[in-house]
């Protein structure tokens, strides 16, 4: 967008924010550059070093307290075109929900929405939650590979001294050597869970690959660092920060009929991403809101990086792609912050994005 049709949108903006009830009562934003931020993200999905990649939208924490939470539209991914083509046909991983008789899961779980959150708090402190079923399924298997059910991540970042992180699951299937989907143990710790020669292949089409001699090794671990997520550039970190989600790795040995190998791919999966950060010297607010009247209006921020797919390098660190927060919020969120310097705080309603 050039400058002057910046300086148009940010002038219509501050027009209509104006005029908008108790808006001058509305909190001080946090530093939308350094100050306490969380990320949540449902899903991505990354292959290899010459690979594709696939990012879901990642909710960020609004710069006033108050929650931003992933859509329900978001189903699946690859979820477009576009992702597939980056990725592949051949690996689709769902987020919970199925119709009537199209389950993904083993017998007995239920379809369920995910609730993927980024908050700050009343006192500035910023948490984020990922809660999901998860189920991979190898299209070209017609079969699923990889199924959590209840899976759980989330981090609350309250001081330097008090960052907690956790990543936990209610159950685990993984395909075995027989093509069957049957339980296993959740990781131990921070230690992965090794399976190897499972009985399915790789995302895209490899030329000449029999599915009858490819198999898969899989390795399922806790992110326990920052640079272990699958992120957009926007989604950053601070002087302190915590992170969790489940890891899954794939590396897929593509063999022809005779079971002469063709090439390795590897897939790597972050599912339920979640990080939270502070600047030194952070010290979280005090909620006070005795004085505030009843028909304040909180301003709108930016609070979402779109999802995307990109075909370049995807190694371990931020992905290229959602080069800006959404349009509208942006230019809604800074002026209306603009506005509210320095005003008392005031509650801010949890509102899907």
């Amino acid at each position: 967008m050039s400058r002057f049709v910046s300086t148009l949108a940010t002038g219509a903006a501050a027009l209509v924010l104006a005029g908008l009830p108790g808006l001058a009562q509305a909190q001080e934003a946090v530093d939308e550059r350094t100050g306490p931020v969380a990320y949540a993200n449902a899903a991505a999905l990354a292959i290899g070093d010459d690979g594709g990649s696939v990012i879901s939208e990642t909710q960020r924490s609004p710069l006033v307290p108050g929650t931003s939470t992933l859509a329900q539209n978001r189903f699946a991914l690859p979820g477009s075109d576009g992702e597939r083509d980056a990725v592949g046909p051949n690996y689709l991983l769902t987020l919970g929900t199925f119709a009537d008789g199209e389950s993904p899961f083993p017998d007995g779980v239920a379809s369920r929405s995910h609730r993927v959150t980024a908050t700050l708090t009343d006192t500035t402190v910023p948490t984020a939650t990922a809660e999901a079923n998860f189920a991979l399924r190898d299209v070209a298997a017609d079969a699923t590979v990889v199924a959590f059910e209840g899976a759980r991540s989330h981090v609350e970042c309250a001081g330097a001294d008090s960052v907690t992180s956790s990543t936990t699951a209610e159950r685990l299937w993984v395909r075995d050597e027989d093509g069957e989907l049957e339980p296993v143990d959740l990781p131990e710790g921070d230690e992965p869970l090794t399976l190897s020669n499972r009985r399915f292949g790789p995302p895209m089409e490899v030329p000449d690959a029999a599915p009858e001699t490819t198999v898969s090794d899989v390795a399922i671990s806790r992110v326990t660092a920052f640079e272990q997520l699958l992120r957009q550039e926007q989604w950053r970190d601070g002087d302190v920060t915590a992170a969790a989600g489940w890891q899954v790795e794939i590396v897929s040995h593509v063999r022809d009929a005779e079971g002469a190998d063709l090439r390795d791919v590897t897939t790597r999966l972050v599912l339920g991403g979640v990080s939270c950060s502070l600047p030194d010297g952070f010290t979280p607010a005090t909620a006070d809101r005795a004085d505030l009247a009843d028909e304040t209006t909180p301003p709108q921020v930016p609070v979402k990086i779109p999802a995307g797919a990109t075909a370049q390098d995807t190694a371990n660190g931020a992905l290229p792609w959602g080069l800006g927060l959404l349009g509208g919020g942006l230019v809604l969120g800074t002026v209306a912050l603009l506005l509210v310097r320095r005003r008392t705080a005031a509650p801010v309603a949890e509102r899907e994005r």
